[in-house]
């Protein structure tokens, strides 16, 4: 039985619309769902929407719309979206299905029936924008100021029904401590306990200022506060409150996740106020919240004001000019998912795709199917001369590529995207030194050296092919591109990865086309950013050869 992995991105807020933090997220749990997958395990990849909430409520007011029709809107652009950066999710859920408010309330009311809720008042500021409570001490070291927008908090006096996580303050702490990487990275894990060593206060589970959301079961004039319903729809999109529906049998054995991948700002809810939810509600807990930095732009903080802010059109603009794959390869390489933030300069885009993608990927692919083309009249030579392989200066091809697909594969088992793709791009690398060190293109002037010509060019095409499994979860589109110039077929739906990845896949005698797979960009004052000179850099150091 294969292994199963679920992951999920957080729900976006549809008060908001699409930017590069909704892209990014998306794009990290899109390449480790299609890697899984293509590596043999069951994958359930979840994203979709938060709708309810005060602030839907005030905009829809504001613009003189229904709650749900704004909710219908937005969610609408966010699967838009997701469907122009061919994000291939599983599930998309919205916190408006009907699915999830029955099973929000059939599980806020086992809370309530644990004796893990109390109808309470609370007194004490309020954050807008977040829609989160802060005590005297929190709001005095944040200033009384919101940390994620500036605004000043709002003093509140409500009364509430009441989630008793103060009850959970020896619980979570051992959670932390017998697990160290339920948190990551290291930094934000250590964030967590820095507050947590505070002592926890019972948090609002409910409110009364307004009316879209779920209501409070039992008590239709309280509002389930909207992060703990927006929590639960990683229990609601697989059914854990209707297991044996029909629609959900199959899904609840995903349960728990492998990642919760979410943004650092929204950490506190997800690392402490969840796994304590789930400890009441008896169901094991996720295995890694990962909490990844943010984009700052050319070195400043993103903001609408300073109008630097990378919107869906400006991604747009970049797809259209660079191309969907290299973008998702600078999402996965450049990204911040370490403890500090990245910056998204566009002259570093630039520098990125021309040296990883154009010179490194594009231009071995290139050199090493022309050399085909020109020496063996585009069919894939043999390496094994009178059925001996031969192995050229000392390159074991097959342990190097098995070595890379292990650690390709391990790191991305870890959300280490850049380390994975690195064990791949090494391969590619090796292959342009392995060129630069046997010269085929000088023995291919001596025909005593033909089997040995065969066999370095056979070597070249295959650790190509093999890279090119690895990374095809970040580069889908370019890597089938290459698959077919190589006349080979491959579904990595099938999960037939380490199978594909064993030496020996490419079949003397199948043609073999030269490949162009990034054309240079320009990035002159008077260009358009649209490509420019197709092959040239590989025609010009073919030349050369």
């Amino acid at each position: 039985m294969s292994q199963r992995t679920y992951i999920t991105t957080p729900i976006y807020y549809v008060n908001d619309k699409p930017h590069i933090g909704h892209a990014y997220t998306t794009t990290v749990c899109d390449i480790y769902a299609r890697f899984m997958r293509f590596a043999g395990r069951e994958v359930f990849f979840l994203t979709g929407t938060d709708e309810h909430g005060l602030k839907v409520e005030t905009s829809a007011a504001d613009r003189g719309i229904t709650p749900q029709a704004l909710a219908d809107e937005n969610a609408a652009e966010f699967r838009s979206a997701m469907s122009m950066l061919q994000l291939e999710f599983d599930d998309f859920i919205r916190t408006t299905d009907l699915d999830h408010v029955r099973q929000v309330q059939a599980f806020v009311t086992r809370l309530r029936e644990a004796g893990a809720v109390y109808l309470g008042e609370f007194e004490g500021w309020y954050d807008e924008g977040q829609e989160e409570y802060h005590t005297e001490t929190q709001a005095r070291e944040l200033d009384y100021k919101s940390p994620i927008n500036g605004r000043p908090l709002v003093r509140a006096r409500e009364k509430n029904y009441y989630f008793r996580l103060s009850s959970f303050q020896e619980k979570l702490e051992k959670l932390f401590e017998d697990h160290p990487d339920f948190v990551r990275p290291p930094a934000r894990r250590n964030e967590v306990l820095g507050r947590l060593r505070e002592g926890l206060a019972d948090v609002p589970m409910s409110r009364t200022n307004f009316s879209w959301g779920v209501a409070m079961p039992g008590d239709p004039e309280h509002v389930i506060y909207v992060w703990i319903d927006a929590l639960m729809n990683y229990i609601t999109a697989l059914g854990l409150g209707e297991p044996e529906s029909d629609r959900y049998s199959a899904r609840s054995r995903y349960w728990p996740p492998a990642y919760h991948v979410i943004g650092k700002e929204i950490l506190w809810f997800h690392a402490v106020i969840w796994p304590a939810m789930l400890m009441a509600l008896d169901l094991p807990l996720p295995q890694c919240v990962y909490a990844h930095s943010f984009w700052i732009r050319e070195g400043r903080k993103m903001s609408k004001t300073l109008g630097n802010f990378i919107d869906l059109p400006t991604i747009e603009r970049y797809v259209g000019r660079y191309g969907l794959d290299a973008w998702r390869y600078f999402m996965a390489t450049q990204g911040p998912l370490g403890a500090t933030d990245a910056d998204f300069a566009d002259v570093h885009f630039h520098e990125v795709y021309h040296t990883d993608l154009v010179n490194t990927v594009g231009n071995c692919s290139s050199r090493v199917s022309a050399m085909i083309g020109r020496y063996f009249d585009g069919a894939v030579p043999g390496e094994s001369p009178g059925g001996r392989r031969l192995t050229i200066a000392e390159h074991d091809w097959p342990a190097l590529c098995a070595e890379a697909v292990r650690h390709s594969e391990a790191a991305m088992d870890r959300l280490d995207l850049a380390g994975s793709i690195g064990a791949a791009l090494g391969l590619i690398r090796r292959v342009d030194a392995f060129i630069n060190l046997t010269e085929p293109y000088k023995l291919a002037r001596d025909d005593s050296r033909c089997d040995e010509l065969g066999a370095i060019l056979y070597q070249c095409a295959e650790v190509i092919r093999i890279a090119s499994l690895l990374l095809w979860p970040v580069m889908p589109g370019k890597c089938e591109e290459l698959w077919q110039a190589m006349e080979i077929q491959i579904d990595p739906r099938a999960g037939r990865l380490h199978e594909l990845a064993e030496w020996g896949g490419l079949a003397q005698g199948q043609g073999i086309r030269k490949t162009a797979l990034f054309p240079r960009v320009d990035r002159s004052p008077s260009g358009d950013g649209s490509p420019s000179g197709g092959d040239a850099a590989c025609a010009a150091r073919l030349s050369s050869d």
